[in-house]
């Protein structure tokens, strides 16, 4: 399965992102951020970035992420982690993801391992 992961603000997110990037069996990554986080790097595990225009619209934002992620992975369904980001990031992401059409499965890092919510 492929992992979506939304890369933005919230204390301590980035580290939530980068343990489960490492700690999951991935097909693929793709880490999806605005300009500031294009830094962001994982040793020896390869993902694709896509930045996004966090000051735009809802609407726009949603259509944005619709046509950078059209395409970019196999499956009828992906695990996301949106534990980075705001509502609004949420809502555009996981919209879009929808629209493509794709399932979603909600992942998380715990203390007992990567789960799939």
């Amino acid at each position: 399965m492929e992992l979506i992961a939304l890369l933005s603000t919230g204390k301590g997110s980035w580290g939530q992102v980068s343990g489960l990037m490492q700690k999951g069996e991935w097909e693929k990554i793709i880490v999806v951020g605005p300009s500031f986080a294009r830094d962001f790097k994982v040793a020896n595990v390869p993902f694709d970035f896509i930045e996004f225009d966090q000051t735009k619209s809802l609407v726009s934002l949603k259509k944005e992420f619709e046509k950078k992620l059209a395409g970019r992975f196999n499956g009828l369904e992906v695990a996301l982690s949106i534990a980075s980001g705001n509502g609004k990031e949420h809502m555009a992401l996981q919209s879009a993801i929808l629209s493509l059409p794709a399932g979603i499965r909600f992942t998380a890092l715990t203390k007992d391992g990567v789960v799939m919510l």
